[in-house]
């Protein structure tokens, strides 16, 4: 089966935009297409650095996110943004890139659907996606046993996997988010998308691809 890449980063703004786009394409295309979320490691560091280091610029940036895709960004989130002195957030991006591959071992078809529900819970709800308890609501939606999910967060082996995704996206040349990528053979990839892309735009790309695998096959 051919699969797509959809390189992200839970922290990443234009993600969020992009994920009721990402959602739609992996619903049209899931009986012909395997889709598989790769997590960036956008932000990961030794030495967090708190939301203040970044919230003059994310204060900007949301604004030209949600005009150019349509999605808010909740007020939750943003009193973080807004009032970062009084904020407890460390963002890091290793935790729920974690839980990402911790989710795949149960639900890998629906791993599109999970990464867009950790970017609301962090982008509109305001969940700190560095604290476990952000993540309790999901297990619950996705009937995932708590104990055993958090048992698995907090293990080494998950842990490399998460890391083995953020070289896979250096690997595979990705150096901003979100991208999207068709893999039609061992060493044959397409680019689909890199940064935000519409859904005509990016249904298109895919039908071509398509098309031209069809052709050479």
């Amino acid at each position: 089966m051919i699969t797509i890449y959809y390189c992200y980063d839970a922290y990443c703004g234009w993600c969020y935009g992009f994920s009721p786009v990402i959602k739609r394409i992996a619903q049209e295309y899931q009986d012909r297409i395997f889709f598989e979320v790769l997590s960036g490691g956008m932000i990961i560091t030794d030495q967090p650095r708190p939301i203040g280091a970044m919230a003059g610029y994310i204060r900007q940036a949301y604004k030209v996110v949600e005009e150019r895709t349509g999605l808010l960004f909740g007020s939750d989130f943003l009193w973080h943004i807004n009032n970062p002195d009084d904020s407890d957030w460390f963002p890091s991006s290793e935790k729920p890139a974690i839980a990402l591959c911790v989710f795949k071992e149960y639900y890998p078809e629906k791993q599109v659907a999970f990464a867009a529900d950790l970017q609301y819970a962090l982008n509109y709800e305001g969940r700190d996606l560095c604290d476990d308890e952000a993540y309790r609501h999901l297990l619950e939606k996705y009937q995932i046993p708590a104990q055993d999910f958090y048992v698995s967060l907090h293990s080494e082996l998950y842990k490399e996997k998460a890391y083995y995704e953020f070289a896979l996206c250096k690997q595979l040349q990705v150096t901003g988010f979100p991208a999207v990528l068709l893999q039609a053979s061992e060493s044959k990839f397409y680019l689909l998308a890199r940064g935000f892309t519409d859904y005509e735009a990016l249904k298109a790309r895919i039908g071509t691809v398509l098309q031209e695998i069809t052709q050479t096959s």
